[in-house]
């Protein structure tokens, strides 16, 4: 199983780009603004997205893509595109995004029997399967639904584990420890100068990290990659997280768009 990263940031900035990770070439989780950076021909082949939540940064390419490719999958006969997502994320983007406002309906176009776009509901801890991979969702600790995502191949083998958007998260840590974790993706948003807007906004800085990485279980290492971090603190975070030292005995690196990883 391939995994690459298309977007991995917390925001914007030259040569930042948002969260997107293509797995094979056939699937998306989530679709930020890395998912720019595809060719047509790359979009045209991802009949599936699984989304960890709404929020914009996770989302926004999604209905750029699917105008970008529309045409063409029309033309080649190219079933629904298939978005997979809590049913709180559903609505969300049913509501402010694909509501013929913000952006066109693509659930309906160009009708509601044969539509581009298909929204499909799972709920966390469920195990979705597609192309032979199966993506398990994880509990995740945010201000909106949210979830992370396991994956793997259905025949079995190791896992590449993504704990999207989240603060403090024990049962994400109960899960894991039972899987076979080939990588981790986890988020560090925030410097620890700014750990209480990190509390707030449910998401993790280099002290609270430090704090989950202590909930693997013993006798367990596996690289853990760390990902959504603040372009303008994504210098101070490395640094912190590099201070951590020998408190935190884990294989720690640094995810950057354009990594591809073999699962």
């Amino acid at each position: 199983m391939r995994v690459r990263v298309l977007g991995c940031s917390g925001a914007i900035a030259q040569g930042c780009r948002t969260t997107a990770f293509l797995i094979d070439d056939d699937t998306l989780i989530d679709a930020g603004t890395g998912v720019g950076d595809l060719r047509i021909d790359e979009m045209l082949r991802i009949d599936h997205v699984l989304l960890t939540h709404a929020h914009l940064d996770h989302v926004a390419s999604l209905p750029l893509m699917l105008d970008a490719v529309a045409s063409r999958r029309l033309a080649c006969g190219r079933p629904a595109l298939q978005v997979h997502a809590l049913p709180g994320t559903i609505a969300a983007l049913r509501a402010h995004i694909f509501n013929d406002l913000i952006w066109p309906d693509f659930s309906r176009i160009p009708s509601e029997g044969a539509p581009l776009m298909r929204f499909t509901s799972f709920d966390v801890g469920d195990v979705v399967k597609v192309n032979g991979k199966c993506f398990e969702a994880l509990p995740a600790v945010h201000t909106v639904p949210a979830v992370g995502f396991a994956v793997a191949r259905d025949s079995g083998g190791p896992h590449w584990v993504f704990s999207g958007d989240t603060g403090r998260n024990p049962a994400f840590w109960r899960r894991i420890n039972q899987l076979d974790v080939a990588q981790l993706v986890i988020e560090t948003a925030f410097s620890d100068r700014e750990a209480e807007l990190a509390r707030r906004s449910q998401h993790l800085a280099p002290v609270w990290l430090a704090e989950e990485l202590g909930q693997i279980a013993p006798g367990r290492h596996y690289p853990i990659h760390i990902t959504h971090t603040k372009p303008a603190e994504t210098e101070l975070i490395a640094d912190e997280i590099r201070r951590l030292g020998a408190g935190v005995p884990q294989d720690i690196r640094w995810l950057s768009a354009g990594q591809v990883f073999e699962v």
